[in-house]
């Protein structure tokens, strides 16, 4: 976990001439654990510099889109191999006036010029491999990050974007201590970062990772934002920014003197002004299924994170499932999983039609694909998808495999007034397409490799395959679960396609086996994904490994972590319980206005 570092003092608005907290003055830091409780608002990040951001957003009289936009744009700074305003995410906002939820879809677009082709080698007729398609300039999306921030502020928030850039600025002017995860991030991208001169002159100093302990700064990234409070987002989208992220698009700033060795060539993409000065945000309608008294509301296409959450939760409901036979439970868990991973698979892309969303969220459509579970012998993995046109539990013939992505950052925030954010968002894989744009201090997305390459549902339409201006698909499930029409919980995570099955177990953990939000969130992890062995954490399988071998599932090999959530959930009198992940990705932070006595 970070140390919080002295922010000094700022003004997040002229409207708001008052002394700036205690942690961001240079007083003594609040505590930031992995857990809070208290009132008057919460917000939990990854980052304890980010959540302090929010929170004294939140003091001032910000609500929670203000202090969900400062905390974004502080993780931008100190979680930048995850996030920032090169990449784009979905945001899901629950209104408590008018009690609704409305979200935003800031995924990034493909270029005008995308085909099918897109990552397919005209040399040999071949899909690239994967690294080589992310270190290039084809796999960058305009970004929709920047849009998105613009867009809430505007709806739904009582802050101006620009001085809500204000605190990151300062971040990134006067920078945090490097903790071993930030390190290991670079150090696991060292031979990427290394082409660049841009990228190495910032996280490679002396041609290597910064040492543990020293202080990460980034002027260029402080200058961007206060560019962009100055003159608005359109520099980033038509302006002067615009420029530099086709500039390095095209003609990738490949060092003359790298810093190691990279296997392949670095390919210029296609990206052009016309792209970036086309985006726009799209608002559509959320999510929603109802589970037990539970009304679950989540992100729609591009995102297939609400779709295949709400399907495996109607499977599960068709289960009677309770916290006395722990091990009946996840072999449901797991199997859900499974099914609607290969219904996501080969239904789901930014096309696909409402009608076949309803009906893969439909209780009918659960039932259908419910019937295939045995309580005593895991089916055969991979499963084929079901079948769209048939009435009983007869599947597909086809399927395919999901896409792995990593590296994503999520934040949860609630003000005092009931309003909510779950926003989710990412450069796609660790320290995204490896390329900071130059003088800009900002890495580009490398998301457009979330489509597939080649066709993967054969001979069946694949729905996730490149286009002009087409939104690659995403896993990225922000989630909010009202109870009686009240805020209950908001949580989401990242972790690439193990986003869906993380948010999925902690709603798991929460409501079927009676664990205490801290609980769900710490409790061992696995990931059923659609494919012949489970990805585990270790202690999963230690614990639980035994009873699910002895009903027919088997393990792949163990990975030391899946996914970084972040959790509000909401108690009687206004109450809220903050939680971040104790021990993955470093540990998170969580923290309220007035902490409970």
């Amino acid at each position: 976990m970070r140390i919080l570092p002295v922010l000094g003092t700022f003004s997040l608005s002229a409207a708001l001439l008052v002394a700036p907290s205690p942690a961001l003055a240079g007083g003594s830091a609040p505590a930031l654990g992995p857990t809070a409780t208290g009132y008057g608002g919460a917000v939990s990040t990854v980052d304890p510099t980010a959540t302090a951001v929010g929170l004294d957003v939140l003091r001032r009289g910000g609500n929670a889109v203000d202090a969900a936009v400062a905390a974004a744009a502080t993780l931008g700074v100190t979680e930048p191999f995850s996030a920032g305003i090169g990449g784009g995410g979905f945001f899901v906002y629950y209104d408590a006036r008018k009690r609704s939820v409305q979200t935003i879809d800031g995924r990034e677009t493909g270029p005008a010029t995308m085909r099918e082709t897109h990552f397919i080698d005209p040399a040999d007729g071949q899909p690239y491999d994967f690294a080589e398609a992310r270190v290039s300039g084809l796999s960058v999306g305009a970004p929709g990050t920047l849009a998105t921030w613009e867009s809430a502020t505007r709806k739904w928030g009582t802050r101006s974007l620009a001085s809500l850039l204000q605190p990151a600025a300062r971040v990134a002017d006067r920078g945090f201590p490097v903790d071993a995860t930030f390190r290991q991030q670079i150090a696991d991208n060292a031979a990427a970062f290394g082409q660049f001169d841009s990228t190495s002159s910032l996280y490679l100093p002396g041609g290597a990772p910064p040492a543990v302990g020293s202080t990460q700064r980034n002027p260029d990234l402080a200058d961007t934002y206060r560019l962009i409070a100055r003159q608005g987002t359109d520099v980033l989208y038509r302006g002067a920014v615009a420029r530099d992220i086709v500039r390095t698009v095209q003609d990738p700033p490949v060092s003359e003197t790298p810093v190691g060795t990279w296997a392949y060539p670095i390919r210029p993409g296609t990206l052009t002004l016309s792209d970036l000065a086309r985006y726009r945000v799209n608002h559509p309608a959320p999510t929603r299924s109802d589970f037990r008294n539970l009304t679950v509301y989540g992100m729609s296409t591009p995102s297939s994170g609400g779709v295949a959450v709400s399907e495996a939760l109607n499977i599960l409901e068709t289960a009677k499932l309770s916290k006395a036979d722990v091990a009946k439970a996840l072999h449901y868990y797991l199997e859900a999983s499974a099914l609607s991973f290969a219904d996501r698979n080969r239904y789901v892309g930014a096309y696909t039609p409402q009608p076949v969303l309803k009906r893969l969220v439909s209780d009918s459509w659960a039932q259908q694909r419910a019937c295939q579970i045995s309580p005593t012998a895991a089916l055969t993995k991979p499963v084929p998808p079901g079948d769209l046109n048939a009435t009983g539990c007869t599947p597909a013939a086809v399927g395919g495999p999901t896409e792995q992505g990593q590296s994503t950052t999520n934040l949860t925030v609630a003000d005092r007034w009931g309003n909510i954010v779950e926003y989710t968002f990412t450069i796609e894989q660790t320290g995204g397409n490896a390329m900071v744009v130059p003088g800009r201090g900002f890495l580009l997305n490398n998301e457009l490799t979330d489509f597939n390459f080649t066709n993967t549902q054969a001979p069946a339409a694949d729905p996730n395959l490149p286009g002009p201006g087409k939104r690659p698909r995403s896993s990225m499930s922000p989630t909010i679960v009202l109870q009686d029409g009240k805020p209950f919980l908001a949580l989401g995570s990242p972790g690439g396609a193990t986003i869906i099955t993380t948010v999925l177990q902690i709603l798991l953990n929460r409501v079927v086996l009676g664990q205490s939000l801290p609980e769900a969130m710490a409790a061992p992890r696995a990931s059923q994904r659609n494919t012949a062995g489970i990805q585990a954490e270790p202690a999963f399988r230690t614990t639980y490994g035994p009873a699910l071998i002895a009903r027919g599932h088997s393990f792949a090999a163990d990975v030391p972590e899946l996914g970084a959530a972040t959790a509000i959930e909401f108690t009687r009198n206004g109450g809220f319980i903050a939680s971040a992940e104790p021990v993955r990705r470093g540990g998170g932070a969580a923290g309220v206005v007035h902490p409970a006595r």
